[in-house]
C-alpha cells in the first residue's frame, strides 16, 4: 500500500440518510394526471418497492443488509484515503489535500456501492432483470456487475454520443451479459419521436431516462432503477463519506472543505452528506459542487419544478434545472451532461450549504493530466472536475496564506475514457 495512504478495516453497518439532518424537508414531489394516468403511481409501480420505501424514510439510520455488505467487503470497500503530498508541493501550498479513491472499485467507479444493493432488493423482490440508462456508461457498467452478481437480466439505454465515447465499457457490459441500447432508439415510442424530428440525434440522459421508464412500463417484468438524483442512491453512497469520516481520524485531522464533481449528485451527496451535522454547526466548513459548463445546473440553472426527462414520464421534482429540454453539447464529461439533478443537493445549494463552480471540458482534462502524471492514475473526466476545483481552492489558500484540510473524492478511474483526453488535448 502507498505509504501515504490510510484505510480503515471496517464496513459502515449502517447508511447515513441525510433526509433526518436536513434543516428542511425535502421538496414534496408533484404528481401530474394526464391520460396516461398519475406519474407518482406510474414510478412507484416501475420501482422496487424497498427503492420506494427507503425515498420516504427520514430515518437517520438504515440497516445495509449482511449480503450487500459483504459484497461491499469483496469489492475493496473500504477504499483508501490518500494524502496526496505530491500535489501539495506541486501547487506549492500549504493545504493538506486527501483523496478519498473510489476509482478502485472492481468497475472503476464508485457507483457499485447503489448499484448492489439495487440488485440485491431486486433478487428479494422478484424481478427478473432491471432497466437503466446511463451517460459516461459508469453506472451502466456497475448495473450490469451488480445484476450478473445476482443473477438479473440487465438492458442498458445508453446516451449515444456517450456509447460512441466509450466503446470498451460498452464491451465491459456485454460481457458480462447486459444488452446495451443506443438511446435515442427505435426500442420506445419516446425514442421513435425524438429521432423522427432529429434523425441525427445524440441523445442526452433526460432521453435516456425517459426511454428507461418508456420500456419497463410496457415490461412489467423488469424493474427501473436510476444511478443518481433520488434519496435512496444517496443513501447507499453515504459509505463513502463514513469511511472518510473514519479515516480522517486516523490522520487526526479534520476537514474544512469537501469537494465532488456534481452530475445527478450522488457521489457528492453520498460523500459530504455525512458531514452535513458538522456543517450545521461550523459554518467554515465548505462543501464544493464541481460541474459542467455543458450543463451548468447548479450555477446558472433555475430552482424550480421540472421533469427529469423531455417525454415528461416522471413526476415533477424541485431542483435546479436548464429545462427538460435542454440539449447539452456532446462533451466527454457524460456523467456530467444533465439538465437537473437531486432534490437533496438542490436543497443544500438554495440554502446556502453547498458551493458550486462550473468548468469547461479542457479546463477539467488539463488537471486531470496533471494529477495523472503526478500518481500514475487516469482520473474519469467527472473526476477531472474535481480536481480542477481542489486545485483553484488549493491555489486560494496559498495567496490566503491559510492551511485547509482538502479532502476530494476520486469518484472514477478514466482508463477507459481516452478518447476524451486524446480529442480535448490535441
Amino acid at each position: 500500500m502507498n505509504p501515504d495512504q490510510k484505510i480503515t478495516n471496517t464496513i459502515p453497518d449502517y447508511w447515513y440518510n441525510i433526509q433526518h439532518d436536513l434543516p428542511e424537508p425535502l421538496p414534496t414531489v408533484k404528481d401530474v394526471i394526464d391520460e396516461g394516468g398519475s406519474r407518482i403511481e406510474r414510478m412507484n409501480k416501475i420501482r422496487l418497492q424497498t427503492l420506494n420505501e427507503q425515498d420516504a424514510n427520514t430515518e437517520k439510520w438504515v440497516k445495509i443488509p449482511d449480503e450487500v455488505r459483504q459484497k461491499y467487503s469483496e469489492i475493496g470497500r473500504p477504499t483508501p484515503l490518500l494524502r496526496a503530498t505530491k500535489f501539495e508541493k506541486y501547487l506549492g501550498t500549504n493545504a493538506r489535500i486527501y483523496i478519498k479513491r473510489e476509482d478502485l472499485l472492481p468497475t472503476h467507479s464508485f457507483k457499485l456501492n447503489s448499484a448492489i444493493a439495487q440488485a440485491y432488493y431486486a433478487k428479494e423482490e422478484g424481478a427478473k432483470g432491471l432497466v437503466t440508462e446511463t451517460g459516461a456508461g459508469q453506472w451502466g457498467l456497475a448495473m450490469s456487475w451488480a445484476a450478473n452478481a445476482f443473477e438479473l437480466e440487465c438492458k442498458v439505454f445508453w446516451v449515444k454520443i456517450s456509447r460512441k465515447q466509450k466503446p470498451y465499457r460498452v464491451d465491459w457490459c456485454k460481457l458480462l451479459g447486459t444488452e446495451i441500447i443506443d438511446s435515442p432508439s427505435e426500442h420506445t415510442w419516446l425514442g421513435k419521436e425524438i429521432l423522427s424530428k432529429d434523425p441525427d440525434s445524440y441523445g442526452s440522459l433526460g432521453i435516456s431516462i425517459g426511454e428507461a421508464i418508456s420500456f419497463v412500463s410496457e415490461n412489467p417484468q423488469y424493474k427501473y432503477v436510476s444511478g443518481s438524483n433520488l434519496p435512496h442512491v444517496l443513501l447507499h453512497q453515504s459509505v463513502i463519506g463514513l469511511e472518510t469520516i473514519e479515516q480522517l481520524k486516523l490522520y487526526n485531522e479534520e476537514p474544512n472543505i469537501l469537494i465532488a464533481c456534481c452530475g445527478g449528485g450522488s457521489n457528492l451527496g453520498g460523500f459530504a452528506g455525512p458531514f452535513l451535522e458538522e456543517k450545521l454547526k461550523n459554518d467554515q466548513l465548505r462543501l464544493i459542487a464541481a460541474e459542467s459548463t455543458a450543463a451548468p445546473r447548479l450555477t446558472t440553472g433555475e430552482y424550480k419544478y421540472d421533469y427529469a426527462d423531455p417525454g415528461r414520464l416522471s413526476p415533477l421534482t424541485l431542483s435546479y434545472t436548464l429545462g427538460n429540454d435542454y440539449m447539452p453539447p456532446p462533451v466527454h464529461v457524460g456523467g456530467l451532461r444533465q439538465h437537473n439533478g437531486s432534490t437533496v443537493i438542490g436543497l443544500l445549494r438554495h440554502l446556502n450549504l453547498l458551493e458550486a463552480y462550473a468548468y469547461d471540458q479542457k479546463q477539467a482534462f488539463d488537471a486531470g493530466k496533471l494529477f495523472a502524471k503526478l500518481y500514475g492514475i487516469i482520473p474519469a473526466p467527472e473526476t477531472c472536475h474535481a480536481i480542477k476545483a481542489t486545485i483553484d481552492l488549493a491555489l486560494e489558500a496559498k495567496k490566503n496564506k491559510k492551511k485547509p484540510v482538502i479532502v476530494m473524492c476520486y469518484s472514477g478511474n478514466g482508463i477507459l475514457d481516452f478518447e476524451g483526453y486524446k480529442s480535448v488535448n490535441k
